[in-house]
């Protein structure tokens, strides 16, 4: 099989955190022999956007369900949350946001983006804790590669919205372009550094999404809203690993996720799959990316939030030689120590015992020194995790997820 090779390098936000947190000390109860390595999950950084942050652009969400005292059309392009990110190595990331609101018919007016953002951390030693939007790229089709009508078929531009695409996963190829991964196909698209598509999206040999537009009479055999939500890159860029977030239509086993392997310099599948396990039917497969040597981090999660959810866990999953995987819990992001009281007072889930329990938690970055960033995608304005009746933010976390070792 292809290996994985990764090589630990400081990045930006592991030389920002780095003097923050050397003086915050370990409680005898949390430090181990190693290193003062944490036994138990913890909380190291925090940022949030405000849900109701709006960026420029045309009016967004006139069809967005109304919820939580908000109703659209909203005057700009709302930030939804965050679905996947990428480090930039300097502080700052790419933060993609999904379609939108949720569905092809109420997000026409949302336009697909990629977001820079720094987050101004607040860590034990303090910060503003808020997530700063620096410009972004939106998606186009100005040279007619997608292969299917569009909503902005008839403009110069051509931009990408929700009703287009459902754009959940996202990676950057070495030159600077981005392979990203969608549920409406479900497609793996290609774009450039600007946000333009490359070539036809790449369809996923198993089956199509009942929103495929090239459905043509055929029975879907990937669920509605079940497909690349995750998606993996190999350390040199060569082979991405989409993860399709729910069973196949025609599985017989419910728990069976669809782990492929695209070879990114023949932009073909090579037929190569794996089988990851959800812990239940309903679990889903949100977010992935590569370690080393043959192995990834997916974060997996439950439909439920705030005291109702039950499943937002990352774990290490082995990839075997004949397909199978194996998978060990590194973090259960509903668990985790926040001594520093770096989110004391933020509503449900936060204060000592620290919750990352929102509906949509589904975008995983692995750091420097094993810190893994989390984010959520917000649902806005439907997610109302942390205060009933009030749209939760995106929040933008680092934790230490400590050390464990229980295999599945």
């Amino acid at each position: 099989m292809h290996r994985f090779h990764h090589t630990a390098r400081r990045t930006g936000i592991a030389a920002g955190l780095a003097v923050a947190l050397a003086g915050a000390a370990l409680s005898p109860a949390t430090a181990s022999a190693h290193g003062g390595h944490t036994t138990e999950p913890r909380l190291l950084a925090r940022a949030l956007l405000s849900a109701d942050f709006q960026a420029p652009g045309p009016p967004s969400g006139a069809k967005a369900t109304p919820a939580n005292g908000r109703q659209g059309p909203f005057p700009g392009q709302v930030i939804p949350g965050f679905s996947a990110a990428i480090d930039n190595g300097d502080g700052t990331f790419w933060a993609q946001p999904d379609n939108g609101f949720g569905a092809k018919g109420n997000s026409a007016d949302f336009l697909l983006r990629l977001y820079l953002v720094k987050p101004r951390w607040k860590t034990a030693a303090g910060g503003a804790g808020k997530v700063e939007v620096l410009r972004h790229i939106t998606l186009s089709d100005p040279r007619h590669r997608i292969g299917f009508p569009i909503v902005n078929e008839t403009t110069r531009d051509r931009l990408l919205t929700g009703d287009d695409l459902d754009i959940e996963s996202v990676q950057r190829g070495r030159d600077g372009s981005f392979w990203i991964g969608d549920e409406f196909g479900p497609f793996v698209v290609h774009v450039d550094a600007r946000g333009r598509v490359l070539s036809k999206p790449l369809g996923f040999p198993l089956g199509k999404s009942p929103q495929n537009p090239h459905l043509a009479g055929e029975q879907p055999n990937t669920q509605a809203s079940g497909g690349f939500e995750a998606m993996a890159q190999s350390q040199d860029g060569r082979y991405l690993y989409p993860v399709t977030e729910k069973g196949l239509v025609d599985d017989t086993d419910k728990r069976r996720r669809v782990i492929s392997q695209v070879d990114t310099r023949t932009g073909r599948y090579t037929g190569r799959t794996w089988t990851y396990r959800a812990d239940t039917d309903a679990g889903l497969a949100a977010d992935a990316q590569v370690t080393s040597h043959g192995r990834l981090l997916v974060l997996e999660r439950d439909d439920l939030d705030g005291p109702k959810a039950v499943t937002k866990k990352v774990y290490e999953v082995r990839l075997g030689r004949d397909g199978s995987t194996t998978k060990r819990l590194v973090v259960d992001l509903l668990r985790i120590a926040d001594p520093a009281g770096i989110s004391t007072g933020g509503g449900w889930g936060t204060g000592r015992q620290f919750s990352f329990g929102f509906q949509s938690v589904e975008t995983l970055v692995p750091l420097r020194n094993g810190h893994l960033l989390i984010a959520n995608d917000n649902n806005y304005p439907g997610n109302s995790a942390r205060r009933p009746g009030t749209p939760d933010d995106t929040e933008m976390i680092v934790i230490d997820p400590g050390s464990r070792a229980h295999r599945r």
